[in-house]
C-alpha cells in the first residue's frame, strides 16, 4: 500500500510517499481501508519535531480518517468487516490507504456522513466537545464566545454548544468563513480583524461579559479574553503558538478559570464518553462537519502548509 513516512523531523518537505507492506489485525485489532484522511495542526507539531509528544522514526503521521472495515482481529466485536467507520487515533498512522487500529478507535459512521466529513471528525469535535462540555462544563443557557471559528475545531464548537441551548458569539477572518459560521449555527459572527470587536462582543452580551470562552490562539487573544469573561467564566486554551503576557487581576476580579486541555490527556472513560455523544450528534443531524478543501494524499507536503494558513475554512481532507 501507499504511505506517507518521515524518516527525520523538519518541515513539509520531510512527509515522503512510500511503499510499504499491508497491514494485518491482531487481537482486539481492526484494519481500516482509507477513503479520507483528517489533516490537523498537531500533525504539523509533531512532524517538526517540537511538540511533547514525538514518535518513533520512521512514522506514518495522522490520527483521523474514515473508510471501511477491511479485516479484524480476535476479539473484536464492535465492528465487523464491511462496516463504515471513523477513525479517531490510529496505531500505524492515518496518511496511508490502510489504517491499523484498536477497536476502540473505530466509531460507526451513519449512513448519511460521506467518509471525507467523518475524516474531520476525530480530532476536531473530540477537542470541541472535550473543551466545551468536559473542561469548561458548559451549561444550555450560557454565553459561549467561540475565538476563532472558521476551522474544525471552531465549527465543530459552534456546532455542539447550538445544539445544547447554548447562545453563541464567534469570530472568524473572512467574509466567507463568518457565513459559514453564521450558517452553522452562531448567534453573532464578529470580524476578528476589527479593532473594536470587543466592544461589540460586549454590547452582545450586555456588559456582563460571556460565561466560556474556547480560545484558538491563547498567545494573541488570552489576555484579551479575561477582560471580556463573565464572573466565574472560563476559558479553555484549545491552541496557542507561543508564550503571553496577561493581567492576573482580571481573572481576580473575575473569579475566572483558565483551563489548558490536549486529547492525549484523555482517559479512556471520557474518550468513549465523547465519541458516543459524536455518533449520537451525527446520526440525528445535529453534528455536520464541513470539509472545506480535498486533496490527494501525495500532497500531504502542501496540506501541512495550507492548515497553518489564517482564514481557515473547514477541514482539510486527503484522499489516498
Amino acid at each position: 500500500m501507499k504511505a506517507i513516512r518521515v524518516h527525520e523531523f523538519g518541515g513539509p518537505e520531510v512527509l515522503q510517499l512510500e511503499d510499504v507492506p499491508d497491514l494485518t489485525p491482531g487481537p482486539g485489532q481492526v484494519v481500516v481501508r482509507v477513503h479520507a484522511i483528517g489533516v490537523n495542526p498537531v500533525d504539523t507539531y509533531i512532524r517538526s519535531g517540537v511538540y511533547p509528544v514525538k514518535p518513533s522514526l520512521p512514522y506514518t503521521p495522522g490520527m483521523d480518517a474514515a473508510g471501511i472495515v477491511e479485516s479484524i482481529g480476535e476479539g473484536v466485536t464492535l465492528v465487523a468487516a464491511g462496516d463504515s467507520v471513523y477513525v479517531a487515533g490510529t496505531i500505524s498512522g492515518a496518511y496511508a490507504q490502510q489504517a491499523l487500529c484498536l477497536e476502540s478507535q473505530t466509531h460507526r459512521l451513519p449512513a448519511q456522513v460521506t467518509f471525507a466529513q467523518g475524516a474531520a471528525v476525530g480530532v476536531p469535535y473530540a477537542t470541541a466537545y472535550r473543551a466545551l462540555f468536559q473542561r469548561a462544563e458548559a451549561r444550555p443557557g450560557e454565553k459561549v464566545f467561540v475565538h476563532g471559528a472558521t476551522g474544525g475545531v471552531g465549527i465543530a464548537a459552534v456546532q455542539l454548544a447550538r445544539a445544547a441551548g447554548m447562545t453563541v458569539i464567534a469570530t472568524g477572518g473572512t467574509e466567507k468563513g463568518r457565513a459559514n459560521v453564521a450558517h452553522q449555527g452562531a448567534h453573532q459572527v464578529l470580524d476578528h480583524h476589527t479593532p473594536n470587536y470587543l466592544d461589540q462582543l460586549q454590547t452582545l452580551s450586555g456588559g456582563n461579559g460571556v460565561d466560556v470562552i474556547l480560545e484558538m490562539l491563547a498567545n494573541v487573544n488570552l489576555g484579551k479574553d479575561l477582560g471580556v469573561l463573565a464572573k466565574r467564566g472560563r476559558v479553555v486554551v484549545i491552541g496557542s503558538r507561543g508564550p503571553v503576557e496577561i493581567n492576573p487581576r482580571d481573572a481576580m476580579g473575575r473569579d475566572a478559570n483558565i483551563l489548558g486541555m490536549t486529547l492525549f490527556n484523555v482517559n479512556d472513560e471520557d474518550r468513549a464518553s465523547i465519541h458516543a455523544a459524536l455518533v449520537a450528534g451525527l446520526e440525528n443531524g445535529t453534528l455536520k462537519p464541513v470539509v472545506g478543501k480535498e486533496m490527494p494524499l501525495a500532497e500531504a507536503s502542501r496540506a501541512h502548509e495550507a492548515v497553518l494558513h489564517a482564514g481557515a475554512f473547514g477541514k482539510i481532507v486527503l484522499i489516498p
